[in-house]
């Protein structure tokens, strides 16, 4: 039986680059799920691989995904791979794709970050790992999901940084890989955890690292881990 003309091949066969990106696009989506980072379908996660994005389709339960589930749209959001529809959330995306040099994306409804971002404008440096976002992480102006607002208002928080809070919403997380990024989102909910914890103290008020400490901590991190 011949498909419609409309369908939309797989198209992971024939690319083992675009193959390796999808599975690891849903393994870091289930993680989401594992770590309690995300309820549901309620975040997605994205992988660039040149000129294709390869995205979480919406509103389908991640350890259902398989491979022929892939979904790849082109930076101008052109579904070019799959038939499923991708994630609302794309906007935000393609956005990052399309203004930093990013490889990957990570968006969750993580329950502390989500909290904070209700309270402040700013995460306050309660922890030398701010540098590993390039700084305190911004809060983005509220603006309904899936919208080219919500995306233009989570561009201005990312300035200079790798990661966001979205306001009443959760977090927006980039990096050059699946598993940067995700590790940039969990370092990013414990921060957000720890200040709460310690806010939630009666009659104390949280220590916070200066920029003058902050950059002392840049600069010792960067040459963090195993030397090349």
């Amino acid at each position: 039986m011949t498909k419609p003309e409309t369908a939309r091949p797989n198209g992971l066969g024939e690319r083992p680059d675009l193959r390796e990106a999808w599975e690891r696009v849903v393994e870091t989506a289930r993680r989401t799920v594992a770590d309690g980072l995300v309820v549901g379908t309620s975040g997605n996660v994205s992988a660039r691989v040149g000129d294709i994005v390869l995205v979480t389709p919406s509103g389908v339960p991640y350890d259902r995904l398989g491979p022929g589930d892939a979904v790849g749209v082109d930076l101008d959001g052109r579904q070019v791979i799959g038939e499923l529809a991708p994630t609302s959330e794309l906007p935000m995306h393609l956005a990052i794709y399309r203004d930093t040099d990013a490889a990957a994306v990570v968006h969750t409804h993580a329950v502390h970050a989500t909290a904070v971002s209700t309270l402040v404008d700013e995460v306050p440096a309660i922890h030398y790992m701010t540098c590993a976002l390039g700084g305190p992480v911004r809060v983005a102006g509220y603006a309904l999901y899936g919208t080219d607002e919500l995306a233009r208002n989570m561009l201005d928080a990312l300035r200079d940084r790798t990661g966001c809070l979205l306001r009443n919403h959760g977090t927006v997380v980039h990096g050059a890989t699946l598993d940067q990024a995700y590790d940039r989102t969990a370092q990013l909910e414990w921060m957000c955890r720890v200040w709460l914890t310690a806010a939630a103290v009666p009659g104390y008020t949280p220590a916070l690292l200066s920029p003058e400490e902050l950059r002392s901590a840049a600069d010792k991190i960067s040459g963090y881990g195993q030397p090349r």
